[in-house]
């Protein structure tokens, strides 16, 4: 009598019928795979990467903050306002940007995109990936900001005890930019993709509240309307909400700036993923 071994209850069925969490385990595996390289070519690109994303808001700063302050144009105030603006800016457009222009180029010309829906992994969460990654970026971004105001103004403060919450409202605010950017990325034909970011970025800044306080526009009502209908005026509104002192300018509450932006990331986030599917079976 020769002995026998018990079949591997995976090794013999069809890959179809094999365990979920085989799957699912490799389609983590390969998702960190792919977000690691994305990762690590950033970090050899670091320098030009924090060159691009801190060119325009230094000079925002630098020029509402410093030129007009010094000019006796704006109060000291103002520059309390401005930074959680700037920083704001800069975790929602970042992502927005990396996300969205990638996409174009990677589903239009240098065909990357096919690579990685190639892999063992869902195509939902290659778009995941690309919102993430275009997170991850917004959020560096944002941060780096934050030395960048206090070596350029003068009256400000950013209370350390208050960092975990306003890192969580950033965090938010990236995610919510990445969602819009992959909604842009995925829907917008790329031949015309630089005319919609002139139409679609400079309204996103100049209507997120970035410069000015939402409470403040309370005279200009169709004004003040249309910035609520921006998911970037919660990302500022937000951080106000948590860093500027009792008696100061007025903010949007928390209990509101946190609901408006989980709708937008939802909203935002299903029509990027629907989108990324109609563009990947093209």
């Amino acid at each position: 009598m020769t002995a026998t071994t018990a079949p591997d209850p995976v090794a013999g069925f069809p890959a179809e019928l094999k365990p979920a969490r085989t799957d699912v385990r490799t389609a983590l595996r390969t998702f960190f795979f792919i977000l690691w390289r994305d990762v690590f070519v950033t970090g050899r690109e670091l320098g030009p990467f924090l060159a691009q994303v801190l060119v325009e808001p230094f000079f925002i700063l630098f020029v509402f903050g410093k030129v007009l302050g010094e000019l006796g144009y704006t109060s000291g105030g103002f520059q309390d306002v401005l930074l959680p603006g700037v920083v704001a800016l800069n975790s929602f457009l970042v992502s927005l940007q990396n996300t969205a222009l990638p996409l174009v180029i990677d589903f239009s010309w240098t065909k990357e995109i096919e690579d990685r829906l190639l892999a063992p992994i869902p195509t939902s969460l290659v778009a995941v990936e690309k919102l993430v990654f275009g997170t991850l970026r917004g959020i560096i971004a944002s941060l780096v900001m934050i030395p960048v105001g206090f070596l350029l103004l003068d009256d400000v403060s950013w209370p350390m005890d208050r960092f975990p919450s306003t890192l969580a409202v950033l965090l938010l605010g990236a995610l919510a930019g990445s969602t819009v950017g992959l909604t842009i990325g995925t829907l917008a034909p790329p031949r015309h993709i630089s005319v919609i970011f002139a139409v679609t970025l400079t309204p996103l800044m100049f209507t997120g509240c970035t410069q000015f306080p939402w409470h403040g526009l309370a005279d200009i009502r169709w004004f003040q309307i249309l910035c609520a209908l921006n998911p970037l005026t919660y990302v500022s509104e937000g951080i106000r909400a948590l860093l500027l002192p009792p008696g100061g300018p007025g903010s949007i509450p928390l209990w509101v700036d946190l609901p408006a932006l989980g709708g937008a990331i939802l909203l935002f986030g299903l029509i990027g993923i629907k989108g990324f599917h109609r563009r990947a079976q093209d």
